[in-house]
């Protein structure tokens, strides 16, 4: 036993016999917060002991992209369930979206959120700021402000609405620059998904519902890319779902553009067609898309188009869904389910192995958004983020079960691979067996003090 920084005793674990990243099987040792040792017969006098046979160690998951709704959306997530529901997923950091209510588009509401997320304690909650004040897209947020606040926000987004000015949107481009952010751009014209319902294509003309063309998408990444390339910015493009955008992200990359892109578990798995059953669960933005979508964006994810995986978890209350489909909100719960879904989509169909997964949920998005701890080896020395997931493990969603007060899980029912059996947030475990351990506890900030 040793203390800590904050004054209370540390528990050394011994990870024994885990695939590291799906490949051989060693020991891992962590102690203070890091990885202390790994090899092969490691042994601490004292240490809490883990059997990991059979398991794979991997980084903790970093999502780019989660919906936490605190503050003031409280009856949909707050921070503490939702990180809840992150730390059970295998995430060690979540990106927290800007539209809360107040919209996270100045200092003291991001601090907020950030301290929410230190006093829970189960995941690190970096905030996005929001790139225009109140998601109007009339004028650009705090975006410097937010940047030098204790929460050291990198990431900016109005997600949910396109900031469709392109003067705007050069501008705030050319702000971030100044600290290394980048503008998470959600990528919808709205002139051409005005009272859109679902994609535009086979199934909308049967069903009689407005549809949502994937030229509205592609469209705006085409223009983006070109303003990043013009000012020499960086941009990352939200939740792609249409085989041409996974082109167009790829024309950009090949000429050099410093562009990133992610694709969600649901636009991995899904498509329209589930759109028949008028469940609303499936209403979500953007829209469910076609097979050869599907197919298109996992390619992409494999060989590198795209960049990351990000949830969009967007918990809402079930009134909300629980309702006509026109009338329904738009969105997916996900940080419980997503390890599952992309081990079913790209690792079991062949397309990347476990250290491709560890590189798409958690070293790229951590550097994308700039979380320096977060994203790292399993290495001696490194920051002792780990997650130990059963791959063999079949599992049922039930999202009555789920620590999300979300109930709006498009894959509640079916059978998914895979299991998280322990998560280690900074060397604490706040996950043990499956099931939710204790949280972290940070130490007091010294006045004035930025932390990560």
């Amino acid at each position: 036993m040793t203390e800590t920084a904050t004054g209370t005793a540390s528990v050394v674990y011994l990870i024994r016999g885990a695939a590291i990243l799906g490949g051989d099987a060693e020991d891992l040792l962590i102690r203070d917060g890091v990885i202390a040792e790994r090899g092969i017969g490691l042994s601490a006098e004292g240490a809490t002991v883990i059997e990991a046979a059979g398991l794979v160690a991997l980084p903790g998951m970093v999502d780019i992209h989660t919906h936490l709704r605190e503050p003031g959306r409280e009856d949909a997530e707050t921070v503490e369930t939702g990180t809840r529901a992150a730390a059970l997923g295998g995430y060690t950091a979540v990106h927290a979206m800007a539209n809360s209510n107040p919209v996270a588009d100045t200092a003291g509401v991001v601090e907020q959120v950030h301290s929410l997320g230190r006093a829970s304690g189960w995941v690190d909650v970096r905030p996005v700021g929001a790139v225009t004040v109140g998601l109007a897209g009339e004028q650009l947020a705090e975006l410097g402000a937010m940047a030098d606040s204790r929460a050291q926000v990198r990431v900016f987004s109005d997600d949910g609405i396109c900031v469709h000015d392109p003067v705007l949107m050069r501008r705030a481009l050319e702000y971030v620059k100044a600290f290394d952010g980048v503008v998470a751009q959600h990528a919808q014209e709205p002139r051409l998904t005005a009272g859109a319902q679902m994609n535009e294509g086979a199934v909308s003309a049967v069903l009689g519902l407005a549809g949502w063309p994937a030229v509205a998408e592609e469209s705006i990444i085409a223009r983006d890319v070109l303003l990043a390339q013009h000012v020499g910015s960086r941009l990352h493009v939200c939740h792609v779902s249409t085989a041409g955008s996974v082109e167009i992200v790829r024309w950009a990359k090949e000429r050099g553009i410093n562009v990133t892109a992610e694709v969600t578990p649901h636009h991995l798995l899904l498509t329209d067609e589930l759109v028949r059953s008028y469940d609303p669960v499936y209403k979500v933005n953007p829209p469910l898309r076609t097979d050869a979508d599907v197919q298109a964006l996992r390619a992409g994810l494999a060989d590198g188009t795209i960049d990351v995986v990000g949830t969009d978890h967007a918990p809402h209350p079930s009134e909300h869904k629980e309702c006509e489909w026109a009338q329904a909100a738009m969105g997916m719960t996900g940080l419980e389910t997503a390890l599952s879904v992309v081990q079913e989509t790209m690792i079991e169909t062949g397309l990347m192995t476990w250290a491709d997964f560890a590189r798409v949920t958690s070293t790229v998005p951590a550097a994308i958004g700039r979380v320096a701890d977060q994203g790292r080896p399993l290495e001696p020395g490194e920051p002792a983020n780990v997650i130990l997931v059963d791959p063999a493990a079949r599992w049922t969603v039930d999202p009555h079960k789920m620590a999300t007060m979300g109930r709006n899980s498009p894959f509640a029912g079916k059978e998914l691979p895979g299991a998280v059996v322990a998560t280690f947030f900074k060397g604490h475990p706040t996950v043990l067996d499956g099931k939710l351990n204790t949280p972290y506890r940070h130490a007091a900030d010294p006045a004035g003090a930025g932390s990560n």
